[in-house]
């Protein structure tokens, strides 16, 4: 059964790999201005340009897997995994830089590289396990925690609303902390789901 999850490139593959690629200049964009001294205003348009384009892809390549039909298990291991690295980066960049608490973080990378390996134990097995409800919903808000974080770096690199900085800053703490709680939520719910898987195939190593 394995040989069925074969990697094929389709339309919506592409449009998902797109945002691994996209990840690296988004990291390269946002650290420029620190290493360089120059280039503050047009590093900000490049990194929201970065950023919506790898939002609207995570949205608009599962619309085309399901209108083309094209939905492959290669685009069901993919796509997550092409959300975890854009948006691992994202925060990456924010805790190095004081805007995302590195304790927000840390729960949220156990998680992704948690979920990672119970993917990986599933391939064996012939299954490609897609993201689920919570996994969506955690993404969501992680898009949205990206979306905050990144306007409070653009206010902090542009010196835009200076005296409500540090509220923003007292606000972000909040929108951090739900995602990692999020986050936990959904690894949990994974973490249910490979018990069900596995005990269905100790089941069915007993007939």
């Amino acid at each position: 059964m394995a040989a069925a999850l074969g990697f094929s490139m389709n339309l919506p593959t592409i449009v998902t790999s797109f945002r691994i690629f996209l990840s690296p200049l988004f990291f390269v964009c946002f650290f420029f201005p620190r290493w360089t001294g120059f280039g503050a205003f047009p590093s900000i348009v490049i990194l929201w340009s970065v950023f919506v384009i790898i939002e609207i892809s995570d949205l608009i390549d599962g619309f085309l897997a399901r209108t083309l039909d094209q939905v492959t298990d290669t685009g069901k291991l993919l796509d997550p995994f092409a959300d975890v690295i854009a948006r691992l980066t994202y925060f990456v960049c924010f805790v190095a830089t004081g805007i995302m608490p590195a304790w927000a973080f840390l729960p949220i990378l156990y998680r992704e590289l948690g979920v990672t390996y119970l993917r990986m134990i599933m391939y064996k097995d012939g299954v490609a396990l897609a993201a689920n409800r919570g996994g969506k919903l955690k993404a969501v808000f992680y898009a949205g925690a990206g979306c905050f974080g990144l306007a409070l770096h653009t206010c902090e690199r542009l010196s835009f609303f200076p005296d409500y900085l540090a509220s923003l800053y007292e606000a972000g703490k909040i929108v951090f902390t739900i995602a990692a709680l999020l986050s936990l939520l959904s690894f949990l719910d994974y973490c249910l789901m490979f018990l069900r898987h596995r005990k269905a195939v100790a089941q069915k190593e007993k007939k």
